[in-house]
């Protein structure tokens, strides 16, 4: 397959959106999003912008730059067609991460989590069954929660977490294997509040190491999820806590 690939590539030739994503899934990621950008539809653009992500998340230190990347991949691929679900969630996924690195301040005033909101409820609406989207739009809940708290949270945005477990329980409903679902259902709940939902966080991390990966990006977060799983079975909170701050893309 990569041969093939790479021999397509070398020609010219166009790739079609199942090459596209091969390239991704392989782990090829300046090539997906090369080939994407050329192709510059939204199918394409959605999986360069998917691409830049796990690039990203595969960094050993955050890259504003690299979220940026895929911001605009996501952003283009919305251009083409307001219907490309999965552009929604890659752009609120890129502007959730790149919240992290500067800031919470600067990223409301750039109205950054009402962006990702608007975006994720976007995909939700086009794609109601979009495991990415529910996932991730259970973490927005989680995130506000966190910030300002129930109160704030419910009363300024309309967050609860327990809209997050709402969605996280659908999200399990239509893509129990899913490798990163699971993983980012157990970091949001971890970085909510680790002694109330540990059962939940064990049983999600167990979830994502079992099932089988599809990706070069799923192998590496089931690696991620097997370190986080050991550390919280062992107690040893303050490296749980450092390596989860991590893997959540704060610097």
């Amino acid at each position: 397959m990569k041969a093939a690939l790479l021999a397509l590539m070398a020609v010219g030739a166009p790739l079609d959106n199942n090459a596209l994503f091969a390239l991704y899934a392989q782990g090829h990621y300046e090539d997906a999003m090369r080939e994407g950008a050329a192709a510059n539809n939204a199918p394409s653009l959605a999986v360069a912008a998917r691409a830049a992500l796990a690039d990203a998340m595969m960094r050993p230190e955050p890259c504003l730059s690299c979220l940026k990347r895929g911001e605009n991949f996501a952003r283009r691929a919305i251009a083409a067609d307001w219907n490309a679900a999965d552009a929604h969630v890659w752009l609120a996924a890129s502007l959730g991460y790149e919240a992290r690195i500067i800031g919470l301040v600067r990223a409301r005033l750039d109205d950054d989590p009402a962006q990702a909101k608007e975006h994720l409820e976007a995909a939700l609406k086009i794609q109601p069954d979009n495991p990415y989207g529910l996932a991730a739009l259970g973490g927005w809940h989680v995130e506000v929660v966190k910030t300002g708290g129930d109160f704030l949270a419910g009363r300024v945005y309309g967050a609860s977490r327990e809209r997050a477990l709402t969605l996280f329980d659908r999200a399990v409903r239509v893509a129990p294997r899913n490798v990163a679902v699971r993983y980012q259902i157990a970091l949001s709940l971890a970085g909510l509040e680790p002694s109330f939902y540990r059962g939940r966080i064990e049983g999600e991390l167990d979830a994502a190491i079992h099932a089988a990966p599809e990706t070069t990006y799923e192998k590496f977060v089931q690696g991620r999820a097997n370190e986080l799983l050991m550390l919280l079975k062992r107690g040893d909170h303050d490296a749980f806590d450092a390596r989860l701050r991590m893997f959540q893309g704060y610097p």
